[in-house]
This record gives structure tokens, C-alpha cells and sequence, in this order.
């Protein structure tokens, strides 16, 4: 896919002001990793700078004024900001912008890069954060010993109810279990401003503010703090595929629009269809581009975030997520170039991660090659036949070659540029449910639900790839996500085996134990595929030296396995790190198999030695050498 790069659209024209509010205007905007907009603590007091370039006039109202719109007017620039320096202003006044626009009456208007609004008012709040981070020197683990998990902070906390909503300090209090299951990155879906009090987060009407409900943004700070104390990164979802939809003070800022649309920040023709509103921002606008890469680079500068999380981005280049070329956004494409390479040059070791797909190569490839330069994307490769042979009603429904073509899939040649996952906010939402749930709903805590919903756990954990679990997975929480309904916590409880279960899992997968490199590296082979038996084999290396491979044996049956012959790299004794069929995890498990599996010379599966390995149904087995 080719590039469409653009300069850097942050420079500022010179503005008809005195000299020494030019002076505080290039202070304010001498980071180049800070805003270009918004508001600025100035030891002259604070500086308000807004992008409305068909007003008439604008001024900022607020606490310190009064409310009254003559005291405090802002220049114009060439550009058509409007800025000006209000002395008496102070972190936690309330204000908004009086925007005059061409012809009709005068519009109130909460500043775009807000950083806090009052639920009550709703008014945007001057907020100057002076957190403590303390020594917070944190660095995130490479991709490869990377284990996601995404959560929902309005339903995760330990505080959340049916009546009121989950915290950031919930989070927090839990970041000992989660440190201890083995997680070392959490993904939060959107924590920015919505509209309505329980939401899923992607209906963003404020990007720049962290929701009141939630904590607010010294309590997101918080929680971030304390991750990194425990090990753990945090990444944070953002949605720039559309905004809004609902109570956009953005939607006609100025006044201005075409055709009855957004006006401004959005197109104002048919590219401004999504499916979630006529909201898609202008990516072809200067000031838009600049007011995106702003947040995006928010929230590694002031919140210290380890990754972003790129709401789908098929929406970004394309109008209908269509392979359509007339549909082709260009300067979409474009944007997440310039965001991708912003965040690689400023805030290195920060991970970007699309949710595109679409089996898109292009979004991983680096932007100077052409491509839109994430580290790593969702894969909707992996996850659709995954889930497809979990949940399938009978044997002969499972197909194990669609299962080996998911474990196979990379993108860009790099088997670590892709997130892999069997339960996501949209994988058990939208008319689908948990796995639990889609296996047995009238028994979602049964045996059959506990074997298949294993099974696909270690199918995440051992597939090339990111692993990603959602919230609840790891203690059987069943139906499907919504943000009214919290977290059941007893299961952690009353599948605590199921938890050991993950936590065993993780623990491989990072290496913990020294036995299972293999996990940690790019290579991954198919050495035994019977689609009779439903039994599939693969071969997980460091590299060619032999030293830390793995092999991967599942059981897509409902029957036990007898003696089935697999063929493996090298003779000699194969241990068992981990069985799914353990009793240690539940028990109504079985515990078939050996502890270990002893290995003889000769041919088999395209291998130089063979083993014969029993197990359990609906089972997966993780072996080792040394």
C-alpha cells in the first residue's frame, strides 16, 4: 500500500499579537511531543488556544471571570487559532469558549483538548496535574513475553455493582492478582469522556478528558503508577474512526458546516459515514491530523501509557472498511504514518496496536516501506477459526486445518506482529456470548464447557503470537459483556483451578520455568495434523539449535486419546509441563496421559523420532526436553 506522507502541521503562523505574547505562545508550544492546542500553565497565568477559523470572535468565560464573555477576548491568528493569556486563572476553574460565529447567535463551546469535565455542569475544568511518579522508570517487555489483558474498567473493579460503576482504584486493588496470574500488560478499553455514565467507552465526546466516573485523570495516573510498581504496562484504547457520536460540543464548532454536517474537525460530505454516526473526522485537515497525533501522544507523555490501542482501523483508511479502492482514504493512511512514526521517535519502546482485521500485512509493515507502521495488530485470522472449532456442536464440525492455517498466520513475516485471542470486548458481545456460554449455555460451569474453554486457552498461550485474554476469562465468567454487569468475582473462587490453569499457562509462555523458550520465539511448525482423530501437533522453537523446543499436542475429541504417533525433532524423554486435563484444574477432568513421554529414532510426520502420546478428550499438552 503506497505512502502519503505530509509535513508536520504543528508550526504555527505568526499572529498579529505583541512581542511578548508571541514570547509565551513559543514557550507554551516548545514540546514537540505536547500540544498545539488547548490550555497552558504559565507563570503569567494560563494561556487558551483554540482552533476556530470561521468565528467572528471568540473569548474564554469561565470562573474567573464571571462567565462574563467581554472580560477576557482572544486574538486571532493566521491560522485561525484564537489565543490569549488569562492571569486569574487557575487549576480547577471551570470555563468554556464563547465562539462568535458569522451570522446566528453566540455558541458556548467546552474546550477540544479538555482534560476534565464536570459531570454536573459540564463544563471543562483547568486541570495542571502535579502527580508524583516518584522513581517510575518503567519498561515494557518485549512483544514476545508479552501477555495482554483487556478489561473494562466501569465492570472490573472489585467496587462495581449493578448500580454503580467500577474505578480506576478498583483496577488497582487488583493488580496483585492480576501480577500473580502472570499478566504483565493491561489493555483498558477507552478511558476518555463519554456522554453517558455506563458505557463501553467508543462513543468519546471529550478524547482529551479521562472519565469522571471512572477516577478522573489523576486517578488513571494512579493506577498506572501502581501497574508499573507491580510489572505490569498499561495500555490504553483510543477511538479515532469516529467521535461522538452523541453530545459533541466538536459536531459545528464554529458554526461553520456544508450539507447540514459536522463542520470543522469532521468531513462534511459522504466520507463522514461510519457505523457509528456521520462522525469521521477530516484526516485531510491540517488541524484535525495535529488535534489526533496530540492525543495519541497525550497519553505516553502525561499519563506515562505503554501502548496505544487503535480502534478499528479499517474505518481510518477506508470509508466502509471495504477492500473497495474508490472507498480509499489516503490521508487516513497517511495519519496513522505520521502518528505511528511520532510515537516511535518520541516515546520509543511504546507499543501501537491496530484492530484492522481485515488480514491486512500493510498495518504492521513499517511506514518507511510503505506500510502503516504498528508494532502489532488484532488477528482476526486466528481468533474466527479458533473460536469456530471451540464452539462447534459435534467432532466432525471441527476443522483442524482451519485451526493449523490460524496457528500459521503471520503478517510481515513476523509471527509476533499479531495479537492473539479467543475472548475479546466484541468476541463475547454482539450477539455472541463467552465460550463458556456458546458451549453449553444451560451448563456454562459443566464439563464440557470447562474442557473446551481450556482448550482454547492453551491454544492462545501457545500459538505464535501476542496472547490476549479478556477479563473474566481466566475464572470461567460466562454469558456475554455488557457495561451494566460487573465481574463475577466468586468464580475466581469456584473455578480455582481454572485460574491455576492460566496462571500455569502464562508461566509457560513466558519462560518462567526455563523449559518452554520455544514459546518466546518465531518459529512454529505443523509436524501432525489427523483430521479423524482431531488431533493436532506443532513445534514451537528459539531457533535452529534445538535448545528450547516445545511441542504442542491437542485433542479436539470428546474421546480420549490412545497411543497416537507423533513425530518430533529428537529421541529421548519428552516431559509434560502442562496438561489441560489435569485434576489439579478441576474435578471433573480426568488426568490421562504420562508425566512423561520417552521418544525413539525413527521417521514419522516428516520427524527424525516419534512418540506415543495419550491424553485426555477435549485436552492440550505441552512438552519439553531437558
Amino acid at each position: 500500500m503506497p505512502s502519503h506522507r505530509r509535513s508536520n502541521p504543528r508550526a504555527t503562523a505568526a499572529m498579529s499579537a505583541t512581542p511578548d505574547f508571541q514570547s509565551l505562545l513559543s514557550h507554551a508550544l516548545a514540546d514537540p511531543t505536547g500540544p498545539a492546542r488547548g490550555t497552558f500553565q504559565l507563570e503569567e497565568g494560563v494561556l487558551f488556544r483554540v482552533w476556530a477559523p470561521f468565528a467572528k470572535a471568540v473569548s474564554v468565560v469561565g470562573s474567573f471571570n464571571e462567565w462574563n464573555p467581554e472580560a477576557h477576548p482572544l486574538q486571532r491568528e493566521e491560522d485561525g487559532s484564537w489565543s490569549g493569556v488569562v492571569p486569574a486563572a487557575k487549576h480547577g476553574d471551570h470555563y468554556k469558549f464563547q465562539v462568535q460565529p458569522e451570522k446566528g447567535d453566540a455558541l458556548l463551546r467546552n474546550d477540544p483538548y479538555a482534560r476534565l469535565i464536570d459531570p454536573e455542569t459540564q463544563n471543562g475544568v483547568l486541570h495542571f496535574s502535579q502527580f508524583d511518579w516518584g522513581n517510575d522508570e518503567f519498561h515494557a517487555p518485549p512483544l514476545n513475553e508479552q501477555i495482554v489483558y483487556e478489561l473494562h474498567v466501569g465492570t472490573f473493579g472489585g467496587g462495581a455493582t449493578e448500580n454503580r460503576i467500577g474505578r480506576f482504584e478498583h483496577v488497582r486493588r487488583m493488580l496483585p492478582y492480576l501480577r500473580n496470574l502472570g499478566v504483565n500488560m493491561i489493555e483498558l478499553m477507552p478511558p476518555a469522556q463519554t456522554p453517558t455514565e455506563f458505557s463501553w467507552g467508543y462513543n468519546v465526546n471529550h478524547p482529551f478528558a479521562v472519565e469522571t466516573s471512572y477516577g478522573g485523570p489523576d486517578g488513571l495516573r494512579a493506577l498506572i503508577k501502581a501497574a508499573h510498581e507491580h510489572g505490569i504496562g498499561v495500555i490504553i484504547d483510543v477511538v479515532y474512526n469516529h467521535f461522538g457520536p452523541g453530545d459533541l460540543d466538536l459536531w459545528c464548532f464554529d458554526g461553520w458546516s456544508q450539507n447540514e454536517m459536522g463542520g470543522i474537525y469532521f468531513y462534511n460530505d459522504q466520507r463522514a459515514w461510519t457505523p457509528w454516526g456521520d462522525t469521521r473526522p477530516d484526516y485531510g485537515r491540517a488541524e484535525v491530523r495535529q488535534y489526533i497525533r496530540d492525543n495519541a501522544l497525550y497519553w505516553l507523555r502525561e499519563f506515562r501509557a505503554d501502548g496505544l490501542r487503535f480502534d478499528m482501523t479499517a474505518y481510518i483508511r477506508n470509508v466502509r472498511a471495504s477492500g473497495d479502492a474508490a472507498d480509499d482514504l489516503p490521508e487516513g493512511w497517511s495519519l496513522l504514518q505520521w502518528v505511528n512514526a511520532e510515537v516511535q521517535q518520541y516515546f520509543p519502546g511504546r507499543v501501537t496496536i491496530a484492530e484492522d482485521l481485515h488480514k491486512n500485512e500493510w498495518i504492521v509493515k513499517p511506514g518507511g516501506a510503505g506500510g502503516a507502521g504498528f508494532h502489532t495488530q488484532w488477528c482476526g485470522a486466528f481468533v474466527h477459526p479458533i473460536r469456530a472449532a471451540l464452539v462447534a456442536a459435534s467432532d466432525e464440525h471441527r476443522d483442524l486445518r482451519s485451526v493449523a492455517e490460524a496457528l500459521l498466520h503471520t503478517y510481515d513475516g513476523d509471527v509476533f506482529k499479531r495479537v492473539v485471542y479467543s475472548e475479546s470486548h466484541d468476541e463475547v458481545a454482539n450477539g455472541r456470548a463467552r465460550i463458556p456460554y456458546e458451549v453449553s449455555a444451560d451448563d456454562p460451569g459443566g464439563y464440557f464447557a470447562q474442557k473446551r474453554s481450556a482448550l482454547g486457552g492453551g491454544l492462545v498461550f501457545t500459538a505464535p503470537g501476542v496472547p490476549m485474554i479478556f477479563s473474566g476469562q481466566e475464572f470461567l465468567e460466562d454469558e456475554w459483556f455488557r457495561d451494566t454487569k460487573p465481574l463475577d468475582w466468586t468464580k475466581r473462587e469456584q473455578y480455582r483451578g481454572i485460574v491455576k490453569l492460566y496462571r500455569d499457562l502464562m508461566q509457560l509462555r513466558r519462560n518462567a520455568r526455563g523449559v518452554t523458550r520455544g514459546l518466546t520465539g518465531q518459529h512454529c511448525q505443523i509436524v501432525h495434523l489427523d483430521e479423524a482423530a482431531k488431533v493436532l501437533a506443532w513445534l514451537r522453537r528459539w531457533d535452529d539449535s534445538g535448545q528450547g523446543d516445545v511441542l504442542v499436542v491437542a485433542n479436539f475429541s470428546h474421546a480420549s486419546l490412545g497411543e497416537q504417533r507423533i513425530g518430533v525433532p529428537r529421541a529421548g524423554r519428552w516431559h509434560v509441563r502442562f496438561n489441560s486435563d489435569s485434576r489439579l484444574y478441576s474435578e471433573d477432568f480426568h488426568d490421562e496421559g504420562e508425566h512423561a513421554f520417552e521418544a525413539e529414532e525413527g521417521e514419522h510426520d516428516g520427524q527424525p523420532a516419534s512418540l506415543r502420546a495419550a491424553m485426555g478428550p477435549y485436552a492440550l499438552m505441552i512438552l519439553s526436553q531437558g
